[in-house]
C-alpha cells in the first residue's frame, strides 16, 4: 500500500512538471500564461525539465526565465551547448548566465565568445566575466578592453571596477582610437590614475570638441555629451594630484 501510495505521488509530481512544461511551450497561450508555466519549473533539475528549458531558450518570450532556470538547476553544459545556437539572442543569454557560476574552466569560453561577431553576443560575454570576483579575469578583461568597439568598452569599464590603476596601459590606448564611447571611459580612468604625462594628450582632445551622439543631438532627449569635457575634467583630476610647487622669495 505505501508503494502505490508513493508511486501516485510520484506520477502527480511528473503529471504537474508536465502541465507546466506544456504550459511554457505552448505558443497558443499568452506570453503571461507561457512564463508562468515557466516560472513554475524554477528549482526544477529533473532530465524533462532541463531538457524542455534548453529548447525553451530559442523561444523570446521564455528565453530569460528558462535561461534563468537552468541557471538556478545548474546546467552548465546544457547552457554550454547554447553558446553553438544560431541565434545570437541564445548564444548571448547562455554567455551572461555561465558567467554566474564563477568556475574557472569558463573563463578560457566566455573569452572565445566575446570575440563573436555579434556585439550583442560579445558584450553579454563580458557581463558573464563580469560576475567574476576572480582577480584571473582581469587581464582578460584588459585584453578585451584594447579591442575597442562595445566589446572593449564594456571590458575596460568592467576592469576599472576591479582595479582601476590596473587598466590604465589599456585607458591610455583608447585614448587614440576612433571609438568615443571608449574614449569617454578612458578618460574617466585616466582622469582617477593618470599621472602628467598624460597631460600633453589630454590637452589635444580639450582643445577639440567632439559632441556623441546621432548628429550631434546626444542620446534621446538627453544633451549631446562632449569629449573636450570630459578631458578638461580628467586634466583636472591629474593636477589636483600634482605636488605644489612652492615659489621662493624674489622669484
Amino acid at each position: 500500500m505505501k508503494r502505490l501510495g508513493l508511486f501516485l505521488l510520484c506520477a502527480g509530481v511528473l503529471a504537474a512538471a508536465d502541465d507546466r512544461i506544456g504550459a511554457m511551450l505552448n505558443e497558443k497561450l499568452t506570453a503571461a500564461q507561457r512564463n508562468n508555466g515557466c516560472y513554475a519549473l524554477r528549482g526544477n533539475k529533473s532530465h524533462e525539465a532541463i531538457a524542455a528549458m534548453r529548447g525553451a531558450l530559442a523561444s523570446d518570450v521564455v528565453r530569460a526565465c528558462a535561461a534563468r532556470n537552468l541557471r538556478e538547476a545548474g546546467a552548465v553544459e546544457e547552457l554550454k551547448s547554447a553558446l553553438n545556437a544560431p541565434e545570437p539572442e541564445v548564444r548571448a543569454v547562455a554567455a551572461r548566465e555561465l558567467g554566474s557560476f564563477e568556475k574557472p574552466e569558463l573563463i578560457e569560453v566566455l573569452v572565445k565568445v566575446a570575440h563573436d561577431p555579434s556585439v550583442l553576443v560579445g558584450t553579454n560575454a563580458v557581463m558573464g566575466l563580469g560576475q567574476y570576483h576572480d582577480r584571473a579575469v582581469l587581464p582578460k578583461l584588459l585584453d578585451l578592453a584594447g579591442s575597442g568597439g562595445a566589446v572593449g568598452v564594456a571590458a575596460l569599464s568592467r576592469a576599472a571596477q576591479m582595479d582601476e590603476s590596473a587598466t590604465l596601459p589599456a585607458a591610455r590606448k583608447l585614448l587614440n582610437g576612433r571609438d568615443a564611447a571608449g574614449k569617454l571611459i578612458a578618460l574617466l580612468v585616466v582622469g582617477d590614475c593618470g599621472d602628467a604625462t598624460d597631460l600633453p594628450r589630454l590637452r589635444e582632445m580639450a582643445a577639440k570638441s567632439e559632441p556623441m551622439g546621432t548628429r550631434g543631438r546626444g542620446f534621446g532627449l538627453m544633451p549631446a555629451l562632449d569629449i573636450s569635457v570630459a578631458a578638461r575634467s580628467a586634466i583636472a583630476g591629474i593636477q589636483k594630484r600634482l605636488p605644489v610647487t612652492v615659489s621662493s622669495p624674489g622669484e
